[in-house]
């Protein structure tokens, strides 16, 4: 069937969901940014950080559905894991907590010496969600998670595991959908040049550009990675994009993957220069919140491109904000 947003409308309901996410997320003009950065360059903001369940962010819409696949398997515990400040840990916990069962969080310490029981941010809120933490250095999360999963098994639960970021193609089904109110937002106001996003574990990015295409539009999505080199990044997305694609009938050509490796810095979640400017440029330009360790990378990305003349004059590029915001009360990198 050729690519259209009623195709990709109508293929969207054959798959189940929860219906967390009630109403599209608004898509703001930033003109103060704009004018700061005076490129001649107009930006919006997609305001995915105020999506329900506690604390928003994109996690919501890939939850969305992926709990709507625990449930139908009669689950009654959800097992998944994340960085120590995971915000897609937060909202699994929050799912979890509305829905009326059990959560365990595997907590990945990326970071030596990251992980504090006590530690504020998100960390705060898996107690307050009644979610069980359990820790793992780094790359150990598959072999302390499947520990859990055998203890709580031979419990009797019937257990259900949702993988980092909720980052499967279920998952990423969410994003197919937000690109769809992207595309709808554009039949009214005109099309945007381009899209950026954090790119991290991949279901954004992924589902964003699966969803895009098979609407039939082509426009261009750069992912800022905070974790990988560009090439290791474009791998991952490209393979995980390839599943998505399938899910609408679709090819995946490697070109659409476009990756940028230059906001990552000394490594996942650690400050940088940059961020710490977007986070403060964001904050009192446009009275937004960003995370220091995802959307205020990946917006130094969209201002990097537009300061070196990326986007030609007029261009009108949309950031897509993942969510984040309380992490940034752990970190509290900026200090004047």
């Amino acid at each position: 069937e050729t690519a259209s947003p009623e195709a990709l409308r109508a293929k969207l309901q054959e798959f189940g969901r929860r219906e967390y996410v009630v109403h599209d997320t608004p898509i703001d003009a930033m003109p103060r940014l704009s004018q700061m950065l005076d490129n001649g360059v107009q930006l919006f903001v997609k305001r995915d950080d105020l999506l329900p369940l506690a604390g928003g962010g994109s996690k919501t819409r890939k939850l969305d559905y992926v709990m709507q696949e625990a449930l139908d398997q009669g689950a009654d515990v959800i097992v998944t894991s994340g960085a120590v400040q995971s915000n897609h840990c937060r909202l699994t916990a929050s799912a979890a907590a509305r829905e009326g069962i059990e959560c365990h969080l595997v907590l990945e310490e990326r970071v030596p010496g990251s992980y504090d029981v006590a530690a504020g941010g998100n960390n705060y809120t898996f107690d307050l969600l009644h979610a069980e933490r359990h820790a793992a250095g780094l790359g150990e999360v598959p072999k302390v998670q499947d520990e859990l999963v055998a203890k709580l098994e031979a419990e009797g639960k019937k257990v259900y595991v949702i993988p980092g970021g909720a980052s499967n193609p279920l998952g990423s089904v969410g994003y197919a959908r937000a690109a769809l109110e992207i595309v709808e937002y554009a039949e009214e106001n005109g099309p945007f040049d381009a899209i950026v996003t954090c790119s991290g574990s991949g279901g954004t990015h992924s589902g964003m550009l699966a969803g895009l295409r098979a609407a039939g539009d082509q426009t261009p999505v750069y992912g800022i990675s905070v974790r990988f080199d560009e090439k290791t990044q474009k791998e991952r997305i490209h393979a995980q994009y390839v599943e998505v694609a399938k899910l609408f009938g679709n090819d995946a050509p490697i070109d659409d993957v476009i990756i940028r490796d230059d906001q990552v810095g000394p490594g996942y979640s650690l400050p940088t220069e940059n961020m710490e400017e977007a986070l403060e440029l964001m904050a009192c330009h446009e009275s937004i919140l960003l995370d220091p360790v995802y959307t205020a990378k990946g917006f130094a990305g969209l201002v990097a491109m537009v300061r070196e003349g990326a986007f030609p004059e007029g261009s009108k590029v949309l950031f897509l904000h993942t969510g984040g915001a309380p992490s940034l009360f752990h970190y509290q990198t900026l200090r004047h």
